[in-house]
């Protein structure tokens, strides 16, 4: 009986660099595919709303939409933050400000150019 070895299977996690990129295998970080990626999801307008959701009643203001590379993203995140006195993060492309700071989210980000709205409850 031959065996027959599994073309399918690819690294998806290393100990040396997280996660790596399904397409081209490279750091998730550093990954040109994946943040090609993200620039082509936008439409030009950026989305700020407030989730709960799985926060323990805690809202955290939500920013997507942001035609950015992930380390400009971090910089506009310390930005936002320092501007709302609060904490956040940045995950998946989305920048998350604790508390409910759309309006003066909305306000920067109008200063800095982008097209705004406001969504969700």
């Amino acid at each position: 009986m031959a065996e027959q070895k599994n073309t399918n299977s690819r690294l998806v996690y290393s100990t040396d660099q997280g996660r790596l990129c399904p397409a081209c295998g490279q750091p998730v970080a550093g990954c040109a595919c994946n943040r090609a990626k993200a620039l082509a999801k936008s439409d030009g307008v950026v989305r700020i709303l407030r989730q709960t959701k799985g926060r323990k009643g805690k809202g955290v203001s939500l920013i997507t939409g942001l035609p950015l590379a992930q380390d400009q993203l971090e910089e506009l995140a310390t930005r936002l933050k320092q501007r709302c006195g609060a904490g956040g993060a940045v995950k998946d492309g989305v920048i998350e400000i604790q508390g409910d700071h759309r309006e003066a989210l909305a306000l920067e980000l109008k200063k800095l150019g982008y097209v705004v709205k406001l969504a969700g409850g």
